[in-house]
């Protein structure tokens, strides 16, 4: 019985065929760089040209955003609270809903928190902040209205965008509350379970 299948052939080569075949040919010698000179002033070389900007930076300033009364107005929010702010150049007086920011967040730490982005900026005692706040509760309000500073600030002074953003308060942080299941007691929080 003749078997009229042709046999394979064979394709296998010797090592020495698959190192000629997989050398590379050696980079080309690197062109020689002219030598700069420093000019007659003695100008130290390390300022004789501006340092490049980070990687990943973009060098573009936007333009500045501020209304009829030299305000720049933006929005800021944090879980349910909604804060509008207006921002423009004074003493450092914030009024959150008609009153001082020590009356309506009476705690140091939400203080804090509102402040960050003038401390960030170095611009404490710089801007005088009026904004209203809706929904949530104080420690979302007081998210919400740094959120809002972070933005106008950016808007009134585009040269600060860059460490405002760095800081992460350009950001809206996406946190909310997870919903309630049905047939669970919250969110993930089962019923007591019984065996018997």
């Amino acid at each position: 019985m003749s078997d009229d299948r042709s046999a394979p052939s064979d394709t296998r080569q010797s090592l020495a065929d698959l190192a000629a075949l997989t050398q590379t040919p050696p980079p080309p010698a690197p062109e020689p760089v002219a030598e700069v000179t420093q000019a007659e002033d003695n100008i130290p070389p390390e300022f004789d040209a501006p340092p490049a900007p980070p990687q990943g930076i973009q060098a573009i300033l936007r333009e500045q955003q501020i209304d009829k009364q030299g305000r720049a107005y933006a929005t800021g929010r944090r879980k349910d609270a909604v804060a509008r702010v207006w921002l423009k150049p004074g003493s450092g007086k914030i009024v959150v809903n008609g009153r001082d920011q020590e009356v309506y967040f009476a705690r140091p730490t939400l203080r804090l928190v509102i402040n960050q982005v003038f401390d960030v900026a170095e611009r404490r005692e710089s801007y005088d902040v009026v904004c209203t706040v809706k929904g949530g509760g104080l420690s979302g309000q007081a998210g919400a209205v740094r959120h809002g500073i972070s933005q106008a600030l950016a808007r009134y002074e585009p040269s600060l965008r860059v460490a405002v953003k760095q800081a992460g308060f350009l950001t809206r942080d996406p946190r909310v509350v997870e919903r309630k299941k049905y047939g669970r007691a919250k969110a993930r929080r089962s019923f007591q379970f019984s065996k018997r």
